[in-house]
């Protein structure tokens, strides 16, 4: 019996002692555990907020208030009226009525100086009977048209105002970046001065498949009535004229394209100086390359406009530029397509010299090259055509004229031609009635032609016999 309680003291003792081991080691580290990741999960992080680009809201937001208060008020409303020929109806032919009707068009225009000269798009006042100008302050006047180029689409405005206008200053849209805060600045819908916001998509970008344009392609959102409208950058300079928009409906599905203000600035001073655009070319004929191209051609260089042909008496051609090379820059513009080299060469004049970079034989060259006027173009079923020389129009006795350099590329068309000697170094001496003295003659009688008109051409032929021909 004493043997027993024996156990059972020391049994209870070990229990005490084991229990006061874990109260006074176990249980409080635990505590102090469990009071260390609390601890830990209410301590707040702190991050330094400049070195935290996220939760500064202001540098990634940009203000385009300034720039919009520059340019709202030189922003105008464009209204054409116009008188088109509709489709006959029964009460046309039972009342004797003419088909001719009213047509009103609407777009935008930019003020680019205090007298009231007014940039728009060709396209916005084309075929115009009366063209009237609505300022932001609701006045109105009516707009004398002063010259227009369809190849740009770009048409220069006047108005006579008491006052003077606010205008907006043209920028230098090759400094224009992809990725840059642009506003579009316009009337679409007839909605008065409204501004959108956009970045500049692309730059030199042709829609035409046909090399003949260079937009800055913007995100900012325009619509019909845009036209004409401006593009404007975070410094309220003009860097664009709104011209197109890419689109399945007719409205804006999320691409627009603008003239650049280089160009812009060209033709107007052209307009203005001499009524019609001068421009200055280069006399090369080639491709942009590509990785295609450049297989194609046996070379390894993809980026660039490659030389296939120099054409005779040219700047390039006097310059020394030579077939097989490839143009990389123009001054300081960097060539990669066949727009990046039309579009410069569009803001420069006869007689400016181009600094132009080539690659040639693995060797980097600079070549001044100083720009030509254009002395050939294309006439509608003949071909193509050049100034004659003094000399090649002695020879003939003629005073006027233009040579054909080659026949339209038509079998039909080229075969009738020789048949009735018409060929290769034959002057064409008036087109409808107009003597040609230069291409600029040619390229102005066929744009009087209207749509129905008899084309009448006068050549000379082999036999030394004026002959006319009438075609529909």
């Amino acid at each position: 019996m004493k043997r027993i309680l024996t156990l059972v003291f020391v049994s209870a003792l070990g229990g005490l002692l084991t229990l006061g081991g874990y109260k006074l080691f176990v249980e409080q580290d635990t505590q102090k555990e469990s009071l260390a990741v609390e601890q830990i999960e209410d301590t707040p992080i702190y991050v330094p907020t400049n070195t935290s680009p996220i939760l500064n809201s202001t540098a990634v937001t940009p203000s385009f208030v300034e720039a919009a208060e520059k340019s709202i008020d030189a922003v105008v409303h464009v209204k054409n009226t116009a008188v088109v020929s509709g489709r006959y109806t029964m009460e046309d032919l039972f009342f004797g009525r003419s088909s001719q009707r009213q047509q009103i068009g609407t777009g935008s225009g930019v003020i680019i100086s205090p007298t009231g000269y007014i940039v728009t798009n060709n396209h916005v006042i084309k075929n115009a009977t009366e063209i009237s100008i609505t300022l932001n302050n609701n006045k109105v006047y009516t707009a004398e048209l002063v010259g227009t180029d369809e190849g740009t689409d770009i048409a220069l405005l006047k108005i006579e105002a008491d006052e003077e206008l606010p205008f907006m200053a043209f920028g230098d849209s090759d400094n224009a970046k992809v990725g840059e805060w642009v506003l579009a600045v316009g009337n679409p819908f007839n909605l008065n001065s409204t501004v959108t916001a956009g970045i500049i998509s692309a730059k030199s970008r042709d829609l035409s498949g046909k090399n003949l344009q260079s937009f800055i392609q913007t995100d900012a959102a325009v619509n019909p009535g845009n036209s004409g409208g401006a593009l404007v950058n975070t410094n309220g300079d003009l860097i664009g004229i709104n011209t197109a928009i890419s689109s399945r409906d007719g409205s804006y599905i999320g691409y627009s394209f603008a003239v650049p203000s280089n160009i812009t600035r060209k033709i107007v001073n052209d307009i203005m100086e001499y009524g019609n655009v001068q421009n200055g070319i280069l006399g090369v004929v080639g491709e942009a390359l590509n990785s295609k191209a450049a297989e194609r051609r046996g070379i390894d260089i993809t980026e660039g406009f490659y030389v296939s042909e120099v054409t005779e008496d040219t700047g390039a051609d006097k310059a020394g530029i030579q077939s097989g090379d490839i143009i990389q820059k123009l001054d300081d513009v960097k060539i990669n397509k066949f727009s990046d080299l039309s579009g410069y060469l569009k803001t420069r004049s006869p007689g400016d010299i181009v600094s132009v970079t080539l690659h040639r034989d693995g060797d980097k060259k600079i070549v001044p090259v100083t720009l030509l006027r254009k002395n050939m173009t294309i006439i509608p079923i003949i071909g193509s055509v050049k100034n004659a020389t003094e000399k090649e129009l002695k020879k003939n006795n003629l005073e006027y004229g233009v040579k054909i350099t080659d026949l339209v590329d038509d079998k039909e068309f080229e075969s009738y031609w020789k048949e009735n000697g018409v060929d290769e170094g034959s002057i064409i001496t008036r087109i409808n009635g107009q003597k040609l003295y230069t291409i600029n003659d040619v390229e102005e009688a066929i744009k009087k032609r209207s749509y129905n008109q008899t084309f009448q051409i006068e050549i000379l032929n082999k036999e030394g016999e004026k002959v006319v021909y009438n075609f529909r």
